[in-house]
């Protein structure tokens, strides 16, 4: 076996010689990319030259796609075997070229090799003295093909978290780059905005560079400006800045917040607000989970109000948007309450909101079984007599039978449909009032642990997690191990 291998060896390695002369034929090129497959890469370190791939990325220039296609092949399977640091050190100017080059496969495998550069701190350094290779980094944003300029902002987001990344992106011509190649296209301009948000979450110090280089106000510029499609795409990114707390302190230092609020509240009088108004509505959501829902809410009433509105309207697209937003703002203890506080209103909508789980489009019905789970989990160390009366009072609201609800909609031989409702049991099951329910619902248990029901994994697993949840309650434990089937332990997913 290991002499066969040397064999294969042996034949790559005289067939890269014949590539690093130039004189290989398009056939012994197509024998080379096969013989390196057949070969580890760590066999051809020691027989690795710069003349050899030199070679190959000089071949890469023909006009011949064959020839382009295998060169490929073989650099892929050769840099595979070699340390970043040495590409870097030594292919410098190779990696340049192929940033460059009109076909995209030679792209992808360099920008492949710079992503390998920028995750190796030792590599990563070197690039930074390549300022070059850097405006290439950035041309590459702009390009046509997607895989290409999301590995680019990876690579770039990668080399900004080092305080000698910020200071050569943002303190030098290359930022005349980023912003030349923001004009390319509005697709393009929202590609580098999504750079920018990216490294301002890494620290505070990060965004400073970001809000000092100006695209951070162009973000919001563009954020609150007339137009209602660039403005529901914009949402999204100050959404993403929202999530640490450095975006979110600048957000409401620089009064974007009020503003969002204010759009919020003169949508009323807007016939185009629909293209904008969700996403302007799920950041506020967001914003309150991960800040605090109490004061989100009040300081910004209109919030609150907004997503009752479109939660009561008959538009899908605004019912689901407020749907997801109230599974997000109920899905911890503080949120609950501050819905609690609109007492009949939620109810009422609970009622809606079973409705809709029960007799809407699936993908609706799909988005309501989701925030139906998430209003209804308490965590163990949170089940005061309070809330879990709460918890009860919006189950019940849900329908006038909402066990029997959720099984009819767990025995629907839709896959996603059925794990939703089990989804539902399970939040549910470590609140004593619902193991009390579920136990004396006829049929019930007997359904719960009959593993044959289950057509698929996933429903396997939502099921093992809905039995593994109410065997945790002591008076189910006892059923179960009534029951004919097997408990946990023993339940084979």
């Amino acid at each position: 076996m290991a002499e066969a291998a040397a064999k294969m060896a042996e034949a790559a390695a005289a067939l890269l010689e014949r590539a690093a002369r130039r004189d290989a034929a398009l056939e012994e090129l197509r024998a080379l990319r096969v013989a390196l497959q057949a070969v580890p890469p760590a066999a051809l370190r020691a027989r690795l030259g710069e003349h050899h791939l030199g070679a190959l990325f000089a071949l890469l220039s023909a006009n011949d796609r064959e020839q382009v296609s295998a060169c490929v092949s073989i650099l892929e399977r050769l840099l595979q075997a070699l340390d970043p640091l040495y590409v870097i050190q030594n292919l410098r100017e190779e990696l340049q070229k192929g940033l460059c080059h009109p076909e995209d496969s030679v792209k992808i495998l360099t920008i492949a090799q710079v992503g390998r550069i920028v995750e190796d701190p030792g590599a990563v350094t070197e690039i930074l003295n390549s300022p070059e290779l850097l405006r290439q980094i950035i041309n590459c944003i702009g390009g046509e093909k997607i895989a290409v300029a999301k590995e680019a902002i990876k690579s770039l987001s990668r080399i900004a978290q080092t305080q000698e990344g910020l200071e050569a992106l943002f303190e030098s011509s290359l930022l005349s780059d980023l912003k030349n190649v923001m004009a390319t296209s509005d697709i393009v301009r929202y590609r580098v905005y999504e750079l920018i948000v990216e490294i301002s979450s890494v620290s505070a110090e990060s965004l400073n560079y970001c809000a000092n280089s100006g695209l951070i106000s162009e973000l919001i510029g563009e954020l609150t400006g007339e137009d209602v499609l660039v403005r529901a795409t914009c949402i999204e990114m100050v959404t993403s800045l929202a999530h640490t707390p450095q975006g979110r302190q600048y957000l409401a230092q620089q009064g974007v917040i009020d503003k969002i609020s204010n759009i919020i509240l003169g949508a009323e009088s807007d016939p185009f607000s629909s293209f904008y108004l969700p996403g302007f509505v799920k950041f506020f959501g967001n914003l309150a989970v991960v800040d605090s829902p109490q004061q989100i809410c009040e300081r910004y009433p209109v919030f609150m109000e907004k997503v009752f509105e479109m939660a009561e309207s008959q538009d899908p697209t605004m019912i689901g948007v407020a749907v997801d937003t109230l599974g997000i703002l109920g899905s911890n203890v503080e949120g609950k309450q501050v819905l609690q506080k609109t007492r009949s209103r939620f109810q009422n909508l609970l009622s809606k909101i079973g409705h809709q789980a029960k007799n809407a489009p699936t993908e609706l019905r799909l988005r309501c079984l989701d925030a139906i789970s998430s209003l209804l989990y308490l965590p163990p160390e949170q089940q005061t007599e309070d809330l879990l009366r709460m918890t009860e009072s919006w189950f019940t609201s849900l329908s006038s039978q909402p066990l029997e609800l959720f099984r009819s909609i767990s025995t629907q031989p839709f896959p996603d449909l059925h794990c939703g409702a089990l989804r539902v049991f399970t939040a549910i099951a470590n609140q004593p009032w619902a193991q009390k329910l579920m136990l004396h619902s006829p049929g019930f248990v007997e359904y719960v642990v009959d593993r044959s029901v289950e057509p698929d994994k996933a429903s396997k697993d939502a099921k093992y997690e809905l039995v593994k949840a109410l065997s945790l309650a002591e008076s189910h434990w006892e059923k179960l191990r009534n029951s004919k089937e097997k408990t946990p332990e023993g339940w084979v997913k």
